[in-house]
């Protein structure tokens, strides 16, 4: 392996063509080995469970592998004393660092938040009260992006997870919708079965049901019995029409039907004896 890399030595300083053929060789290595890094990475971080799919990571590897290419580069190359030139930069730096807060603040912040776990690919999550709703796709070096109800790609820099409240939600093709049962208590099971099927048949007709209709009650109030009607759908981007045609179904069982009154035998007018006439 020595005898390889001094002849490989000799051949880039020979002259200033050899030294290109050189510096084409390393980046080509580079390219290959940062593929290769890349893909192992992805392998990992899809079977493991210490760390999200975040592709942060795979552009750290990335990063890493480039860097120690271009070191090989400027030392094999150009005969730079690369460990030298890193002490030297150490003060330059802290000047950089400075120039780069807030590229430093968001690319600890997204490391923070993807080891820590609290934010990855596949959580549906709202920022602060009131704030942004979605579906995290990914944590960049810089960014994460989260796609709202309405399919729209949002950037939210990483620093600011870290700083705001951020709030997990039920995924979004888990739908519960909140009911008002107004029957009476002798009817309140039969009402319930009867909205869950009335609901999974409306909603088979739009999406798969992963988790078939369930009715719940939660309290009593003045205008009825409160609930709600859950299910999950497969298709996350049809959560409208699944949640309208649920409504629609649930609609007619939600209210007190009328009550069938046992049929009376009418009677026709009783006569009244009659004595006998004088």
């Amino acid at each position: 392996m020595e005898t390889l890399f001094d002849t490989f030595d000799k051949f880039v300083h020979a002259d200033w063509f050899n030294t290109v053929i050189g510096v084409v060789v390393i980046c080509l290595v580079t390219l290959v080995a940062s593929r290769i890094a890349v893909a192992f990475m992805r392998r990992i971080l899809n079977k493991t469970t210490l760390l999200p799919s975040s592709s942060i990571f795979i552009n750290l590897v990335r990063v890493a592998v480039w860097l120690t290419g271009i070191g090989c580069v400027l030392s094999i190359c150009f005969n730079v004393n690369v460990s030298a030139m890193i002490t030297g930069l150490g003060v330059v730096g802290i000047a950089v660092s400075l120039g780069f807060q807030d590229t430093l603040s968001n690319l600890i912040g997204g490391l923070m938040v993807s080891v820590s776990r609290n934010v990855e690919p596949g959580d549906h999550i709202q920022m602060g009260p009131s704030g942004v709703t979605g579906v995290v796709q990914d944590v960049t070096w810089r960014y994460t992006t989260i796609v709202n109800s309405s399919g729209t790609s949002i950037n939210i820099p990483n620093s600011l997870m870290t700083s705001t409240a951020v709030q997990r939600l039920s995924p979004p093709n888990v739908i519960s919708i909140p009911l008002v049962v107004t029957t009476n208590s002798e009817r309140l099971t039969a009402a319930a079965h009867h909205i869950e099927d009335a609901a999974e048949k409306a909603v088979s007709r739009v999406s798969k049901i992963k988790k078939g209709p369930n009715v719940s009650f939660s309290s009593i109030s003045d205008r009825g019995f409160v609930g709600s009607l859950s299910f999950t759908i497969a298709d996350p981007d049809k959560v409208s029409n699944a949640t309208d045609a649920a409504i629609r179904a649930a609609a007619p069982y939600v209210h007190n039907h009328p009550i069938e009154e046992e049929p009376t035998t009418e009677e026709g007018p009783k006569e009244t004896p009659t004595g006998p006439q004088a």
